[in-house]
């Protein structure tokens, strides 16, 4: 299966973390689009809105896009950085805040229509909670669901992909596994409602991505999108691809292929020490050297899984690494 892969934006650029506000100088929209055209075997961008995106800029970035050839792959707009969400998006208590948020998120609806780009990348970011006794776990999953299917029923021709997280910002996120996701998506019933798995999120949620690719299978095809990261497992480092979790992509890459997932591989990481488009195209290397040895031994991985030996099994491992 042919791979399209893609970038986000603004890990070309981000620099900051909540130590330092910057390593090293920031490029301009402009310039970051233009690192990403010029890196190899990337074919589409992913745009956050408001830093990257606004309806300031959209006709200059839809001229950026048609030039370069690149695709638009997805809006993520931003419930997480704006000081509005310190105590949620969707979730807040507040009434004018949660009815901001889905009007904020409807204007990069408008954008992403008008830029032919077919996801929406949800990821609410603070919509969650920190101390126990402080929620009403029920009112806030209903407020989550009835945001989603406004936007869902109001923007059919679109599909939002819900991207989740264990933690931070909060200490705990409302959408945190990909269970607690699926059971989201049956509960409120949307065909256009799906999801993303961000690998780090995974790794750090303690997931098994493979699974999670085979659950969201199940679920009825609700897997729409990927986001490819590296992390050690106890938080989001957002670190090169294979860096760590070598045998982990092996195998997610492999029941990628057995699910037929047909969407976009798209790199989401900050390299805040590292040079940002050598870092991720070192993500995107990565991917294609696990690719080569997914499709060189597909048999013998198949054999390996009905065989179910640990032993055989690193046996395998070891030949294909030395």
């Amino acid at each position: 299966m042919k791979r399209k892969y893609s970038v986000i934006l603004g890990n070309l650029g981000n620099t900051c973390d909540r130590f330092c506000r910057g390593y090293k100088d920031n490029p301009s929209t402009s310039q970051m689009f233009q690192h990403a055209a010029t890196m190899p075997h990337v074919q589409g961008i992913e745009l956050v809105g408001t830093w990257d995106i606004s309806q300031k800029n959209v006709k200059e970035m839809k001229k950026a896009f048609l030039n370069s050839k690149l695709t638009c792959v997805s809006i993520i707009p931003d419930l997480f950085a704006d000081k509005r969400f310190w105590k949620g998006s969707f979730c807040s208590t507040d009434s004018k805040i949660r009815k901001y948020a889905i009007d904020y998120t409807k204007k990069m609806c408008d954008i992403a229509i008008e830029l032919n780009c077919e996801i929406v990348n949800i990821w609410p970011g603070q919509d969650g909670y920190d101390y126990l006794l402080t929620t009403d776990y029920q009112q806030q999953r209903q407020w989550l669901c009835d945001a989603i299917v406004e936007l869902a029923q109001v923007y059919s021709q679109l599909k939002f992909a819900l991207e989740y997280k264990p933690k931070e910002p909060r200490t705990h996120s409302c959408l945190a596994r990909m269970a607690d996701t699926l059971l989201l998506i049956q509960e409120i019933k949307c065909e256009n409602v799906g999801i993303t798995i961000d690998t780090g999120h995974a790794f750090n949620a303690g997931e098994v991505v493979a699974e999670s690719i085979v659950l969201a299978k199940r679920a009825g095809n609700k897997l729409f999108h990927m986001h490819f990261n590296d992390n050690f497992g106890s938080w989001d480092d957002d670190m090169i691809v294979g860096s760590i979790h070598t045998t982990c992509y092996l195998e997610m890459l492999y029941w990628l292929d057995k699910t037929g997932y047909s969407g976009w591989f798209s790199m989401d990481q900050y390299p805040y020490r590292e040079d940002a488009v050598g870092a991720i195209s070192e993500s995107i290397q990565w991917l294609i050297k696990f690719d080569e040895i997914v499709k060189a031994n597909r048999q013998k991985m198949d054999e390996l899984i009905t065989l179910s030996d640990a032993v055989q099994t690193s046996k395998f491992l070891r030949n294909i690494l030395c």
